[in-house]
């Protein structure tokens, strides 16, 4: 008891101190939780891929309307999400696939560190690198595990992009990323 005995004299009747060391203690377990949780929370989802669109100009049926009928989803690119530390990693394959005219990033089984404030975006560069000047926002991330999309608007020009970057805002840090190829 010798050695609290100073931290329970500096508390005794002393209401505004203990208080002041409840709140404190309340900022910290706070604090604490929204730094750590992600580590342990996970958000699942299973999303399919959008149905093909068809064409609204079908108002005069011929053979090339039977022709333009819609396809089943081609992959363009694809990469595998990279490890990057024993805290932030992913792991599952990231595919740009075509469906019916429309492009659309694909994460599909994968399995992500969580962390807050986590966004997806298209790289122009490698290796987990990219600049928020040059990249391609595509949105947060919608879930830590399972299967999901992001659509890409049709003027992109995909060649200039080489790989998908998950990236945590509040800390900036790269969580994972995909090369593309």
């Amino acid at each position: 008891m010798g050695a609290l005995a100073p931290v329970a004299t500096f508390f005794a009747g002393h209401p505004i101190r203990i208080g002041g060391a409840a709140a404190l203690l309340l900022v910290l377990a706070a604090l604490g939780w929204y730094l750590g949780s992600p580590l342990f929370i996970r958000t699942y989802t299973n999303e399919p891929l959008p149905a093909p669109t068809t064409s609204a100009a079908t108002s005069q049926p011929s053979a090339a309307t039977v022709t333009s009928a819609p396809t089943g989803p081609r992959v363009l690119v694809m990469g595998e999400l990279g490890y990057v530390d024993s805290i932030h990693n992913g792991k599952g394959p990231v595919r740009i696939v075509e469906l019916g005219g429309e492009r659309f990033v694909r994460f599909e089984d994968v399995a992500i560190t969580n962390a807050p404030d986590v966004h997806v975006y298209l790289s122009r560069e490698t290796g987990g690198k990219w600049t928020e000047t040059t990249s391609l926002y595509l949105g947060a991330l919608k879930a830590t595990n399972g299967s999901f999309n992001y659509e890409l608007p049709a003027a992109i020009d995909l060649a200039s992009y080489k790989s998908v970057v998950v990236w945590c805002r509040a800390f900036r840090v790269l969580i994972t990323w995909a090369d593309l190829t």
